[in-house]
């Protein structure tokens, strides 16, 4: 073999060797840009921020304009740690009261929190697609659409236009199982219990319409909370982290359950 002949064969080495060495660091590369911090870690990740937002020191990551950039060049899926699904209400801003940025959060908005058949499908894209290990059913103080139910289960609610009435309708229960608990109050004054039934309530609904939610819960992958916002003071309550396990236990034993966690060709 001449000289020439030898030199074209080790460069040809040189970089089939370069290659081998560099495709396991490009697939570590990858594995790391896209793992998510565990399901606490992100609780505890949302919890500081909204701590901050309420003492006045947001640090608004994730808001420049490298940020943007990235979210035209890359998949949401590498950076989202949180599902949240929260009111439509104005006084709600999911991302600054979490202090989160661009890509950080896989939001769903409607009208009293509820979780029907758009946001349970929009919820299973977050999860299983987005793959965030977290979710947040965040409902708030002063909420209209609950004291729209509340009063229209009193008797004394007004005329709403027609698609109102189907959207809200998933309130209704919280608001009476509210009642219920709580015989001794009446009027306006059980709209707070109603508020935090009724994020218990979609949590239940949840279950309920989607199988692939309850797997990604029962596996660990996923882990479900509830929570209050308050919107005069900008902080979070955080409800019993226990109580989104014993809704699981009770949808798993429903005969009403749906069953089938991926959609048939039909659709």
């Amino acid at each position: 073999m001449n000289s020439p002949e030898k030199t074209c064969v080790t460069v040809i080495l040189a970089l089939f060797l370069s290659l081998l060495l560099l495709t396991p660091a490009l697939a570590s590369s990858k594995a790391e840009k896209s793992a998510k911090p565990a399901p606490d870690k992100v609780l505890t990740m949302l919890k500081d921020g909204n701590q901050r937002f309420v003492d006045g020191k947001s640090a608004h990551p994730h808001s420049d304009v490298k940020r943007l950039r990235q979210a035209g060049s890359e998949d949401q899926g590498d950076h989202a740690y949180a599902t949240v699904v929260s009111c439509s209400d104005s006084r709600v801003p999911v991302e600054a009261l979490f202090d989160a940025g661009i890509m950080d959060l896989f939001v769903i908005r409607v009208a009293g929190n509820v979780c029907d058949t758009d946001e349970a499908g929009s919820i299973e894209y977050g999860l299983a697609h987005v793959n965030t290990p977290v979710l947040v059913v965040l409902g708030h103080t002063q909420c209209g659409a609950v004291t729209a139910v509340t009063h229209a289960v009193h008797g004394t609610g007004h005329a709403l236009e027609r698609n109102i009435p189907p959207l809200v309708d998933n309130i209704e229960p919280a608001v009476k199982r509210a009642m219920a608990q709580h015989p001794d109050m009446h009027g306006d004054a059980i709209i707070p219990h109603a508020i935090v039934e009724n994020v218990w309530q979609g949590v239940e609904d949840l279950f309920m319409a989607s199988p692939a939610t309850r797997d990604l819960v029962r596996s660990g992958k996923v882990k479900v909370v509830g929570a209050i916002y308050d919107v005069g003071t900008g902080k979070i309550e955080w409800l019993d982290e226990a109580k989104p396990k014993e809704i699981l236990k009770k949808v798993e034993a429903s005969p009403k359950k749906a069953v089938d966690a991926i959609a048939g060709k039909s659709h």
